[in-house]
């Protein structure tokens, strides 16, 4: 709730930081209305917890879905009631945010349903919109999928750029070793080559980057019958779409 509350309290800065003038100036502070929030196409929901904070204390929020919850064009997630002023200042931050994380979940599910019966993962990025990352990582796990990387911190991700300000991919895994051995590491690689030199070093995950269907293959067969290959996770990435996962 602190982190919601803190977000939002910075999003009705940016959208209002002299007040809403026009509300304030047409609407007179006593008056109380009731507003419905529906949807308007069909979708996974997101914003059960963030929904009741999105209003003043003098509002009264009753939230009809739970997260995860698919629902159809026209159900009422729910609805509001106080004060005027309170209600029309802050709808469009709530939409706003609610509608992209209803749009993440959504989205999330349909590929988290195409890839379950194979027992493959759909995990997130870190190209999340800045300011709001955990928002959207929280929509993702709501749609089905799985967070990978919360931030930087969280593990080591050694990428192409990576490996060309290094020198080699070799010296970027040596360097990685020594300094933070105690982390998680990860190499991208686009092609096999790169993979058997991984190996010969130790990691504990690729990330096959932009390969066609043949080379993922191969390179999950190189992998896999490496010492501790069934132990190294493989994720890829790059022109996967509904139509091809």
């Amino acid at each position: 709730d602190e982190y919601i509350l803190k977000k939002l309290s910075e999003f009705w800065e940016e959208d209002m930081p002299g007040g809403d003038v026009t509300t304030l100036s047409t609407i007179p502070d006593e008056t109380y209305i009731q507003a419905e929030i529906h949807a308007m196409e069909e979708l996974v929901f997101a914003g059960n917890t963030i929904i009741p904070h999105c209003f003043g204390k003098g509002c009264q929020v009753e939230i009809n879905s739970d997260d995860g919850d698919f629902l159809s064009r026209g159900d009422v997630i729910g609805i509001i009631g106080g004060p005027a002023r309170d209600i029309l200042s802050r709808e469009r931050v709530m939409l706003n945010l609610v509608q992209r994380l209803c749009g993440i979940a959504t989205v999330a599910q349909q590929y988290a349903k195409l890839a379950d019966p194979y027992n493959v993962k759909i995990l997130d990025t870190r190209k999340t919109t800045p300011g709001i990352r955990l928002f959207e990582k929280y929509a993702v796990v709501i749609g089905g999928a799985y967070n990978h990387r919360l931030n930087l911190s969280d593990g080591i991700l050694i990428k192409d750029n990576h490996i060309v300000s290094a020198g080699s991919i070799n010296k970027a895994i040596e360097f990685a070793r020594k300094s933070r051995g105690d982390l998680p590491l990860e190499v991208e690689v686009d092609n096999l080559d790169q993979i058997n030199e991984s190996l010969i070093l130790g990691v504990d995950g690729f990330l096959l980057d932009n390969m066609n269907v043949d080379n993922i293959r191969t390179a999950v067969s190189i992998i896999r019958q490496a010492e501790n290959g069934d132990n190294i996770f493989i994720e890829a990435s790059g022109g996967i779409t509904l139509e091809n996962i």
